[in-house]
């Protein structure tokens, strides 16, 4: 893999790329620009959604390959048509290839040719609502969902532990015998070391917000985003075909 170059608005208020990407692509150079998130609820994204265009912009001034639209909820909390318009937007004003977060979730359950679907969040139900309208709308069927029913931006999530998601994760699934994935969505739950354990312990592959986001980052410029050792979409990825 070459030195790649791919451009993050993220939903800190400072300038910082997640730890995890860091991790899984060490040689990759990621370039944040912050939004500030004030809180998980619709008012606290309020804040920053209107900054992720002018963001997307100033990353492709400064030279970036491709950019992602980090934040799950913050790109789908306004619904799936408003997630549409604001990826083509992005497209538009960067003239670059543009995913977002909740984009690469749905990209991640295809991957598994997913249709229903084990969810954990951690979310309130305000935004766990948006979240099925946005799996509805790719034609998903959630089978349960289960939350931690965070409000707080930035402390809230990042405190779970790994056991503390495997636990409400694996509940979900263990609510839906049928489903044939499990998704956990929140940028902010630290998951790299989840999936693993998951799909030992209950059969299913898994899709997190972070890992689907970094792994479809790199499918932007052309790579795999395959690495070993954190579950089997990244294990099995494989490089996209460039037209």
């Amino acid at each position: 893999m070459g030195q790649h170059t791919i451009g993050l608005v993220v939903p800190f208020a400072e300038d910082r790329v997640p730890d995890e990407g860091l991790t899984m692509y060490p040689g990759v150079n990621f370039v944040p620009h912050g939004t500030g998130v004030r809180s998980l609820t619709p008012e606290g994204y309020d804040a920053a959604v209107d900054k992720v265009i002018p963001a997307a912009e100033n990353l492709a001034r400064r030279g970036v390959e491709a950019v992602m639209l980090m934040g799950t909820s913050l790109t789908f909390y306004r619904g799936p048509e408003f997630h549409e318009e604001l990826l083509d937007k992005a497209r538009r004003v960067t003239g670059l290839p543009v995913s977002s977060m909740s984009q690469s979730v749905v990209d991640g359950l295809r991957f598994f040719g997913a249709k229903k679907v084990a969810v954990s969040t951690a979310y309130s139900k305000v935004v766990n609502d948006k979240l099925q309208e946005l799996l509805d709308y790719h034609g998903f069927e959630v089978h349960s969902l289960e939350s931690f029913g965070i409000t707080d931006f930035g402390g809230g999530a990042v405190r779970k532990s790994e056991a503390e998601i495997i636990e409400l994760t694996a509940g979900a699934i263990a609510k839906a015998p049928q489903a044939d994935a499990a998704l956990i969505s929140c940028g902010g739950l630290r998951t790299l070391n989840c999936s693993k354990p998951i799909e030992e312990r209950c059969g299913v592959p898994v899709v997190t917000s972070t890992q689907s986001a970094f792994w479809a980052a790199l499918q932007l410029v052309g790579e795999s985003g395959q690495i070993s050792g954190y579950g089997r979409m990244l294990e099995e990825a494989k490089a996209p075909e460039m037209v």
